[in-house]
C-alpha cells in the first residue's frame, strides 16, 4: 500500500479545518510533519488533493472524491482498535447539525437515549437553520443533519423522521385572539415578526401563504425562536412558529393559535446526509434510535 492511515488522518484533519497549522495542533504533530505527510499522500496518489488559496486549504476535485472514502477507512480502523480492547461494537464520533426546533425539543432526549445504550458514541451537536445545515452536510462539516421540511438536492439523501405543524400565534391581549377565524385580509393588516430567510419554518410559511396574501407587514426577522415568542407575548405582533416551540405557551393561555381557513402548514423533520458518503454505523444507529424515540413523543408524529 502506497499510503498510510496516518497520512489519511492528516488529510482528513486538514479537510475538516481548512488549515495545516490547525490540523497539526489537533493531531499533536509539528506543522512541518503535517505538511510532509500531506505532500507524501498527494505524491503517492499522483493527484493534488487541495488548492492553496492563501492560508486556506480548499479541497480539489480529487480531494472531494477521497474524503468520504478516507473517513470510512479511518472509522473502520478505529472500530478494529476498539474491538481489540473489548469496547462496544458501535462507537465513534459524529458531527450532527440540527435545526432549532429539533435541537431544542427532540435532540436532547435522543442524545440521552444514545448515551445510555451506546456510551462509546460521541455526538457533537451544532444548531443552525435548515439551509445552513444542508450546506454543512454538503461541505462535510456535518456527518448527518436534521432539517425542517424537504431537501431535493440530488447530492443529499433524505429521510423523514417525524411530522410537525406550524401555527400562527398572537398574544392573549391581541384583538385577533378573540376571533374564531382570521381572514387573509386581516393577515395583511397585522404586524409580523418572523424567522430569518433560510430557516425551514420561514420557507414553509412563505410557501403556505403564497397566493393567499399579496404582502405581509414584516417588522422584524430573527434567528432565535425565544426572541420571537417573547415579542409576540409582550406586544401586538403575529408570528408563525412550530407547534413544538409554543406548545407550553398555548397550553398556559399566554399565546393563542389563530385559525386561518385554507392555510395548511404541516411539515416534516427529516434526516439528511451526503449521498456519496460511505456506510456509517454510528449514523445508522442515530437514525434507528430516533425512530424508536417517536413512540414516546406523540406530539411530534
Amino acid at each position: 500500500m502506497r499510503f498510510s492511515l496516518k497520512q489519511l488522518a492528516v488529510f482528513n484533519a486538514v479537510a475538516d479545518l481548512g488549515s495545516v497549522s490547525k490540523a497539526a495542533q489537533t493531531l499533536s504533530l509539528t506543522q512541518s510533519a503535517t505538511s510532509m505527510s500531506l505532500s507524501q499522500l498527494e505524491k503517492s496518489l499522483g493527484r493534488p488533493l487541495f488548492e492553496r488559496q492563501g492560508k486556506r486549504m480548499v479541497l480539489s476535485h480529487w480531494g472531494n472524491w477521497l474524503r468520504p472514502r478516507a473517513k470510512q477507512l479511518l472509522h473502520d480502523a478505529r472500530q478494529i482498535e476498539l474491538g481489540l480492547y473489548d469496547q462496544h461494537l458501535i462507537s465513534g464520533e459524529i458531527q450532527l447539525g440540527a435545526s432549532q426546533t429539533a435541537a431544542e425539543h427532540l435532540v436532547p432526549e435522543l442524545i440521552s437515549r444514545i448515551d445510555g445504550d451506546f456510551p462509546e458514541i460521541r455526538i457533537e451537536l451544532t444548531v443552525n437553520n435548515t439551509q445552513k445545515v444542508i450546506e454543512g452536510v454538503l461541505s462535510y462539516q456535518y456527518d448527518i443533519g436534521i432539517i425542517e421540511g424537504r431537501c431535493d438536492d440530488s447530492r443529499i439523501c433524505h429521510e423523514v423522521w417525524c411530522d410537525d405543524h406550524l401555527v400562527i400565534i398572537a398574544a392573549k391581549h391581541h384583538p385577533f385572539a378573540r376571533q374564531k377565524q382570521i381572514s387573509a385580509a386581516q393577515l395583511e393588516q397585522a404586524k409580523w415578526v418572523l424567522r430569518e430567510q433560510g430557516a425551514g419554518t420561514r420557507r414553509i410559511f412563505d410557501s403556505a401563504i403564497h397566493g393567499l396574501v399579496s404582502e405581509l407587514d414584516v417588522w422584524r426577522e430573527y434567528e432565535h425562536v425565544p426572541v420571537l415568542r417573547t415579542m409576540v407575548t409582550k406586544g401586538y405582533y403575529l408570528s408563525c412558529l412550530p407547534y413544538l416551540d409554543v406548545a407550553a405557551q398555548l397550553e398556559s393561555g399566554e399565546l393563542v393559535a389563530l385559525e386561518v381557513p385554507g392555510l395548511d402548514m404541516t411539515r416534516t423533520l427529516s434526516f439528511v446526509w451526503r449521498a456519496d458518503s460511505a456506510d456509517n454505523p454510528v449514523r445508522e444507529c442515530i437514525r434507528h434510535e430516533a425512530k424508536q424515540l417517536l413512540s414516546r413523543l406523540p406530539s411530534a408524529r
